[in-house]
């Protein structure tokens, strides 16, 4: 259950980030909703994944994951652009949470 809740964690968080820019500074009552309730729910069961997955992994998933996403959102939504260097970097940073999950002794509790 704790990657399922890990999982829910980072979609809620991803929905509450892509929120963000839509609520214009929390003037937009919708957007607001969305972004407060996302956040909540984000850190609800980011905490349930904390009983069994230590806290360095799970918010290394969790953040990784949230970046990507949001920037996965963002270009197909908002219409970012993504130079070389953006995707580069995005690429090390899933590369460092996958070296982390397989070669550390640190993901096991």
């Amino acid at each position: 259950m704790a990657w399922l809740h890990l999982a829910i964690a980072i979609v809620a968080e991803v929905i509450a980030t892509s929120s963000l820019k839509s609520s214009e500074g929390f003037t937009k009552l919708w957007p607001s909703i969305a972004v407060v309730l996302g956040y909540g729910f984000a850190f609800f069961f980011l905490s349930l994944t904390l009983r069994s997955v230590p806290v360095g992994i799970a918010y290394a998933i969790w953040s990784e994951a949230g970046v990507v996403l949001v920037t996965l959102v963002a270009w197909l939504a908002l219409g970012q652009k993504l130079d070389f260097a953006g995707v580069a970097g995005i690429g090390l940073i899933v590369a460092g949470v996958v070296v982390l999950n397989l070669f550390s002794k640190a993901t096991t509790h």
